[in-house]
């Protein structure tokens, strides 16, 4: 059975960092798309960042150059390291695994984890 398990988040000031990690079990991450997506309060779902099979990663645009997503696949572990924090960062943040990467990008996952609550103060 597979389970994607959060940790990491909380609160933080505007400009600090947090960084996030996804245990996982009954999943290889040679296997899957690992990726991060976030849901803000009253919104959808978005993607966030995305690393395939190879370490290659992607980012949204309103985060690129803020975070950075890397993983260690011999301890099945997925990170998200969080820099210049921003209010408007403030989101519930799952770790996401897919099949197809692609499918991370679209907001869409094939196994999701409960998620964890970052909230950003002014």
């Amino acid at each position: 059975e597979v389970q994607l398990v959060e940790s990491g988040g909380g609160l933080v000031q505007s400009g600090g960092s947090l960084g996030l990690s996804c245990a996982a079990s009954g999943l290889r991450f040679e296997d899957y798309a690992m990726g991060w997506i976030r849901q803000a309060p009253g919104k959808g779902l978005e993607w966030v960042s995305s690393i395939n099979w190879r370490g290659d990663s992607n980012y949204a645009a309103s985060v690129e150059g803020r975070f950075t997503i890397s993983k260690d696949n011999a301890k099945n572990t997925l990170y998200l390291q969080m820099n210049s924090l921003k209010p408007e960062d403030t989101a519930m943040y799952y770790c996401a695994a897919a099949w197809e990467l692609i499918k991370l990008s679209r907001g869409s996952a094939d196994h999701w984890g409960q998620g964890t609550q970052v909230t950003v103060s002014a």
